[in-house]
């Protein structure tokens, strides 16, 4: 599963560097696999910066990870590493910082919402690499068939997965909270409802009284009047639902950006709306982002700079962003898309992106947090349960974690 792109692997001649480079594929398939991405920067780097080779191996999602977790361990690490998380690499010391790396304009020219999220103890390591953005998606057709208007709020959203059911849609609201991915669904949750992950000092506050509010909403309004489909929801995975919204039978789920492309591709037409919450839209959206940083140990800092202040060009941030419908992560990039007419579809998500929260990717402890909510939450709306004590049994995990750190 792995592709090495240099076209000279090795140091070719005296004072050259090859930077090891491993990357996460995004790719759907054969036609988009990241590795073509990758091969376009990198030779377009070598070519500019003579004495400078860059080596790039691309891995699946399902493996990136754990492959570099293993190389670090092994005492090989890549001098630059495209993957999930930069915390534990960071609290390890094994990380350049940014302004050890980059050029001012560089560092600068990040978003600020997601420079902060990339910080460890206050100094930032994470770079980010991608970002997205979670809307509430609707299938218009449906909405006009049965008479409604965009969701603004919940009773909003209620209401009208009442009026889908009677309709005979097959999931009326789709609620993820399968293993998949539930944190992120929870998350869109917690924020609609004024909570979240943290508290405003950035301690867990999971079992909060506006988390469980929001819960005991979910159960009530949604789950227990049998608005959210025929799977239950801690059975569900995003990706199923996904498909079902794209075979059209899915009247409203939390979305982003690629899924509206997939829809679209399918004959759904697709309505987007900012997250609606207790009282109208949310004013704060989800984000979701991914991370590239700089290992010390090949020692080749300078170079790896050098690298960093290439690859986050306009040009390579927009392609990459373009290729698979996710969003830039510098300010000048977004100003490009947001002026481009091309990239309309995704202005919403764009325009949601600067107040945007996202996980809390600085603690390390937040890896372990994350596994407690994807195999507990769906248990918080099952029949008969208790939402706050579900709640209070990942905060209880999620502290301890916290505190072995």
């Amino acid at each position: 599963m792995t592709a090495t792109l240099s076209g000279c692997g090795g140091s070719g001649g005296s004072g050259d560097v090859t930077l090891k480079l491993v990357a996460a594929d995004y790719g759907t398939g054969d036609a988009n696999k990241s590795d073509t991405y990758w091969d376009g920067v990198a030779r377009s780097f070598e070519a500019s910066h003579p004495g400078i080779k860059v080596d790039v191996t691309v891995y699946p999602w399902t493996d990136v990870d754990r492959k570099v977790a293993e190389m670090v361990k092994d005492g090989k690490a890549p001098d630059i590493a495209q993957i999930g998380a930069y915390a534990d690499y960071a609290k390890a010391g094994k990380l350049y910082s940014a302004d050890q790396m980059l050029s001012i304009p560089t560092q600068a020219n990040f978003l600020p919402k997601l420079a902060e999220a990339g910080r460890y103890s206050r100094v930032q390591y994470g770079l980010p690499f991608v970002a997205s953005t979670r809307l509430l998606f609707y299938n218009k057709d449906l909405f006009s068939q049965a008479g409604l208007k965009s969701p603004r709020t919940w009773d909003d959203i209620a209401a009208d997965a009442a009026a889908l059911k009677q309709r005979g849609v097959t999931y009326p609201f789709a609620l993820p909270l399968g293993q998949e991915e539930s944190q992120a669904e929870t998350m869109m949750w917690l924020l609609s409802g004024g909570g979240g992950y943290t508290d405003d000092v950035g301690s867990y506050a999971i079992d909060s009284i506006e988390n469980v509010k929001t819960f005991d909403w979910l159960k009530t309004n949604l789950v227990d009047k049998g608005l959210v489909g025929p799977v239950a929801p801690g059975k569900l995975n995003r990706a199923d639902a996904f498909k079902a919204f794209t075979k059209g039978d899915v009247g409203m789920l939390n979305g982003h950006p690629t899924l509206m492309e997939e829809a679209q591709k399918q004959g759904v037409h697709v309505g987007m709306v900012q997250l609606p919450g207790t009282e109208g839209p949310t004013k704060t959206s989800m984000g979701v982002a991914d991370w590239i940083m700089g290992f010390k140990q090949g020692g080749h800092r300078a170079e790896v700079g050098k690298f960093f202040d290439f690859m986050f060009s306009d040009k390579n941030v927009i392609e990459f962003a373009d290729t698979y419908d996710l969003l830039p992560v510098t300010e000048s990039a977004s100003a490009a898309m947001e002026d481009d007419p091309k990239f309309k579809p995704l202005h919403k998500f764009l325009a949601a992106l600067p107040e945007a929260e996202f996980y809390p990717f600085g603690k390390t402890s937040w890896a372990q947090a994350s596994e407690s909510i994807k195999e507990n939450i769906g248990t918080a709306v099952e029949p008969g349960a208790n939402p706050e004590s579900v709640l209070q049994h990942i905060a209880q995990e999620s502290m301890a974690a916290e505190s072995a750190e």
